[in-house]
């Protein structure tokens, strides 16, 4: 009895240092694979059609701020809606280049925006 006992013990043990050992991979949906290229990330469709609301422009906090309008953004693995808001130029001279969605070689890739 106690020999079976034991037997237990160490096969349980050993499975478990086993399997915390083991490294799971679990595959992204088809629709969520993306490829990283040159000035973008390859996405498997262009983004949604906007949301119903529409970002409301308020009055600038200052003379030196710039309008961000909202957009979708790809990120984490999928899409999410960035709203729009008031930013300021890291440097004088900077503008602000908008996030676009460009269609290369039958992909869609989407290009993240910054200030240039």
């Amino acid at each position: 009895m106690k020999t079976n006992l034991w037997k237990s013990v160490v096969l349980a043990s050993v499975a478990g240092l086993f399997v915390a050992g083991c490294d799971v991979y679990v595959r992204p949906p088809a629709d969520r694979v993306v490829v990283a290229e040159p000035g973008g990330v390859v996405v498997a469709g262009a983004p949604p059609a906007a949301p119903p609301y529409v970002d409301v422009q308020t009055v600038s906090p200052g003379p030196d701020y710039v309008w961000i309008g909202g957009v979708w953004v790809w990120g984490g693995g999928g899409w999410a809606w960035e709203r729009g808001h008031w930013d300021r130029p890291p440097r004088p001279g900077a503008v602000w280049a908008p996030h676009r969605y460009e269609y290369r070689n039958g992909r869609h890739v989407f290009v993240k925006g910054g200030w240039r």
